[in-house]
């Protein structure tokens, strides 16, 4: 009771209540930093393990047949790579993307050959800014003839069997 005593009563004409204490305040900019930074940091993370880890890595071998620069505002080039196993049959398409300008240059230097390219497969990867595909190529060479138009080589005909050269009389 001695509480009430001491407080002045509350009338129309009295000043408005004091702003909240200043720890009040703290502890309302910590849950929002947490509430905020936490997910950032979380899908920061999540990016930087899925574009610097990678789950697996090999080479595919064909004929590049697509290659084009994609992208609204994350541009990355994407193509495809057509892997024929057997002369005549339907070709399996491979599609990849190339995040460094570089090995860009040289699969667009190679279109039409037959060329190796080295990749590695990042799986969960949170955004198609990073590339449409989880396939990045990070390596690519030429295989075969260097003429790209050049028909295949057919093996040469046998020669003709000589017969011996009847012996002078």
């Amino acid at each position: 009771m001695a509480d009430d005593i001491d407080r002045e009563p509350v009338t129309p004409d009295s000043p408005a209540p004091a702003a909240p204490p200043r720890r009040r305040r703290r502890w309302l900019w910590r849950i929002l930093a947490v509430l905020i930074l936490g997910p950032a940091i979380v899908v920061g993370l999540w990016i930087a393990i899925t574009l610097n880890f990678s789950f697996s890595s090999g080479e595919r071998a064909g004929y590049v047949q697509k290659f084009s620069r994609k992208g609204w505002i994350c541009k990355t080039w994407e193509g495809e790579l057509a892997m024929v196993n057997i002369p005549g049959t339907m070709p399996e398409i491979f599609r990849f993307t190339v995040r460094d300008e570089a090995v860009a240059r040289e699969i667009d230097q190679d279109m039409g050959r037959r060329v190796s390219l080295s990749y590695d497969q990042h799986r969960g990867v949170p955004s198609s800014c990073f590339g449409e595909t989880e396939y990045f190529v990070t390596h690519v060479r030429a295989v075969g003839e260097d003429n790209p138009l050049a028909p295949p080589a057919l093996p040469a005909p046998p020669a003709p069997a000589s017969t011996p050269a009847p012996a002078p009389r």
